[in-house]
């Protein structure tokens, strides 16, 4: 298994309710696919350096896990198609 961050930032009209389901998606995704979430760290609402998708704000989530390389494809397809994430990042850890 290899340790991964993923950051992503989730459009600021969402409520806190909904924010926090689409947090959970994702970590029940990580650990679906047999990865373990280490850390969630939850930034909260910053200002973007360019506008996206008509908004100025967005809500910042950093996620530190580690994971087999299937299991983050496979959240980073997931991400893609997930309308409240306005962009995301996935690194490995290490290089």
């Amino acid at each position: 298994m290899n340790n991964y961050e993923v950051m992503y930032i989730v459009k600021p009209v969402v409520e806190e309710e909904a924010f926090e389901a689409v947090v959970a998606k994702f970590e029940n995704l990580i650990t679906a696919n047999g990865g373990t979430v280490e850390k969630t760290d939850r930034w909260g609402k910053k200002r973007l350096a360019y506008e996206i998708q008509d908004f100025t704000e967005g809500q910042y989530v950093l996620v530190t896990f580690s994971a087999e390389p299937k299991a983050v494809k496979e959240l980073d397809r997931v991400m893609k198609i997930t309308d409240e994430v306005m962009r995301h990042m996935v690194i490995k850890k290490g290089e």
